[in-house]
């Protein structure tokens, strides 16, 4: 075995250099290490509680507080809109929505929270980044009308998504099946260009104001102002105790309008399973009784945050149940204009109620046959039977006479061709053709051949429902035009046009319209025992007679002709006046039934209304009577305050 050379110096190498555990500049260096280190820690806590306790309390017990006290926003109910008589027709009811709150806000969180509350996420993150330019304290309302599954879910997941607020609100309540639905309208979250209006200065990015009708025209009335209660809050968020303080909120005002429930209904009905408006107006006053439109829009919808595929549906709807067709929907109102075209002849001079004509079927003006809607020609016609029978060739020669300046004339003074001023949003104006008019938007002159059509209601000559029920009704009630509205209070500051008419003139017109409905002309559906209707009936071409013989077998469009009916009662001093449009009605005699229901609907209810009132007369004269001769009455049962509305009523169908 051979050993490796030893080295001589290795035990004096062991010996010479200590161990480092016994090297005190080693222990030193780690002692002084430690030292300096605690030092600094401790230096470090006590200037921050310099700056908690000493240099910044007030700063950081706010901060605190913050943590621990909790604002609740409390939402202010809109006001109520009640009908005529008082009775609600919207309403608000309890309900819980959703806040995301933006200073605790996780983005990360957005996609489970969408899921959790069935929400689009695409559409979650542009709300989100909406409000990038919103301080940070305003909250986004992520639902409205929350379910028992979504405030479960928010309930479970309060530790998770800290961002979620809960909060008591008042959602709307809107009538069902749509029923005045155009009327009223509906409330949404405010939109971004809303945002930017004078009239939305005062509002949030979360707030739901009025979108449409009534909601939107007297949003500022119906709005309250949010108040605000003070709560304590766990780490978890949990209210702990009683608020601390509470600024209460100021609701909405209650609105009444003109609008009566019974009428409503009853128009509401007629028009089921078809496409059009009924409009009921007091030609005394101006007040709209009734306005319905078909089709239409559950309200309800919008109120709890409308969903994608309900608004794609009615988007996609090619009847446009947004439509408010009783102040939108323009059309030729066909022969329903006849009485304003006689009305201008008598006032002008151009004719006295003697003129005749001799009616083929047909007449031949400036090289072009005109037909009428009898082909087989209505024989010789004074201007009463004129208007009775509906003679096309009658009115032809008459508008050919007066000329396109007084027809744009008198169609100006009864209100055509623009807005009546009803308080609703987005009111059309129709089209009056002048020559003007041709003029400026055809860049060519106004010709003859032309006007013969525009004096039956055809031609470029547009109106809608309101507009022509105030029309008629002004020359009903003399000449007066009151300005349509819907809220009661209007009628106080309501100042109409007066038109200086001979009142022999205006009787000849109603008689004509009288004798529509009562002397075998074309109303006489309208015809109701012991009232006096007077009316006029209304067929309106979409396309000419050529284009509707070629293309007879063509299913792709509906070519058939708008219907109409306009009525009025009693003849003298009338009470209320009621248009019927129906889209591809055919022929207006169709509708005058609607009309003739409208019409019995509120004198029914009138009669009821008055033997009411006598009866509680006669309720209270008995009571005093045996009071005067000392007899005890005991308590004596009050006259029963029965509402004209608590009395069902007839409709004739």
């Amino acid at each position: 075995m051979i050993l490796p050379p030893s080295d001589p110096n290795f035990e004096q190498r062991l010996t010479d250099k200590p161990p480092l555990r016994d090297d005190t500049r080693f222990a030193a260096g780690k002692i002084a290490v430690f030292q300096y280190t605690t030092v600094g820690i401790f230096l470090f806590l006590i200037s921050g509680f310099w700056r908690l306790q000493v240099q910044n309390p007030q700063f950081y017990q706010g901060k605190a507080e913050q943590n621990r006290i909790k604002s609740v926003p409390l939402l202010a109910p809109r006001g109520r809109i009640l009908d005529r008589d008082g009775r609600v027709i919207v309403d608000n009811h309890a309900s819980y929505a959703l806040d995301l709150l933006r200073e605790n806000l996780n983005e990360d969180h957005l996609k489970p929270i969408a899921q959790g509350l069935d929400l689009d996420y695409d559409a979650l993150l542009k709300q989100v980044h909406r409000y990038k330019k919103e301080p940070k304290y305003v909250p986004i309302r992520l639902k409205e009308e929350l379910s028992p599954a979504d405030l479960a879910f928010v309930a479970s997941h309060r530790d998770f998504f800290p961002e979620l607020d809960l909060i008591e609100a008042q959602r709307r309540l809107y009538p069902q099946d749509g029923m005045m639905a155009h009327v009223i309208g509906y409330t949404a979250q405010i939109t971004d260009a809303q945002l930017d209006m004078p009239e939305f200065a005062k509002c949030l990015a979360s707030d739901m104001v009025g979108q449409t009708g009534i909601e939107r025209e007297y949003n500022d009335t119906l709005m309250g102002v949010n108040g605000q209660r003070q709560v304590v809050v766990n780490n978890r968020g949990i209210v702990q105790g009683s608020p601390l303080a509470n600024k209460d909120y100021i609701a909405g005002k209650d609105l009444q309008l003109t609008i009566d429930l019974d009428l409503q209904a009853v128009a509401e009905l007629s028009l089921e399973d078809k496409i059009g408006a009924v409009v009921a107006l007091d030609p005394r006053s101006g007040e709209v009784l009734a306005m319905a439109s078909r089709p239409t829009f559950d309200s309800n919808k919008f109120a709890a945050g409308i969903k994608s595929r309900d608004w794609k549906a009615i988007q996609d709807n090619p009847d446009h149940p947004l439509l408010n067709r009783a102040i939108q929907a323009q059309f030729a109102p066909g022969s329903t204009f006849k009485p304003i075209v006689a009305l201008a002849a008598l006032e002008t001079g151009t004719i006295t109620d003697q003129f005749s004509v001799h009616c083929a079927g047909s007449v031949t003006l400036y090289g072009h046959v005109y037909h009428c809607m009898r082909h087989t020609g209505h024989g010789t016609l004074q201007l009463h039977s004129a208007i009775v029978q509906s003679c096309d060739s009658y009115f032809y020669v008459l508008g050919d006479k007066l000329g396109i300046d007084n027809l744009s004339h008198y169609a100006d003074m009864v209100g055509l061709g623009k807005v009546s001023g009803v308080d609703l949003p987005q009111e059309k104006a129709g089209l009056v053709p002048s020559r003007e008019w041709a003029t400026r938007f055809r860049h060519e002159k106004w010709y003859a051949g032309e006007t013969p059509s525009v004096a039956v209601g055809q031609a470029a000559l547009t109106v809608t429902p309101l507009q022509l029920a105030r029309a008629i009704g002004g020359i009903a009630v003399g000449g007066i035009w009151h300005h349509p509205h819907l809220l009661q209070s209007l009628g106080q500051t309501e100042r109409p046009f007066r038109a200086d008419l001979d009142p022999d003139n205006l009787k000849t017109v109603i008689d004509g319209m009288y004798g529509v409905v009562n002397e075998g002309g074309t109303g006489g559906l309208a015809r109701l025992a012991n009232i006096e209707v007077c009316g006029k009936t209304g067929t309106a071409q979409l396309n000419s007679m050529d284009y509707a013989k070629a293309h007879a077998g063509d299913t792709s469009k509906d070519i058939r002709d708008n219907a109409w009916f306009v009525g009025f009662a009693p003849r003298v001093d009338p009470e209320i006046v009621v248009v019927a449009l129906v889209e591809h009605g055919v022929h207006g005699a169709n509708e005058a039934p609607i009309v003739r229901d409208v019409i019995k609907a509120y004198f029914d209810k009138k009669v009821r209304v008055q033997a009411l009132k006598q009866q509680q007369t006669a309720i209270a004269s008995k009571t005093s009577s045996l009071s005067t001769m000392g007899l005890p009455t005991g308590a004596p049962q009050a006259a029963p305050q029965v509402s004209p509305q608590a009395v069902p009523a007839g409709v004739d169908r």
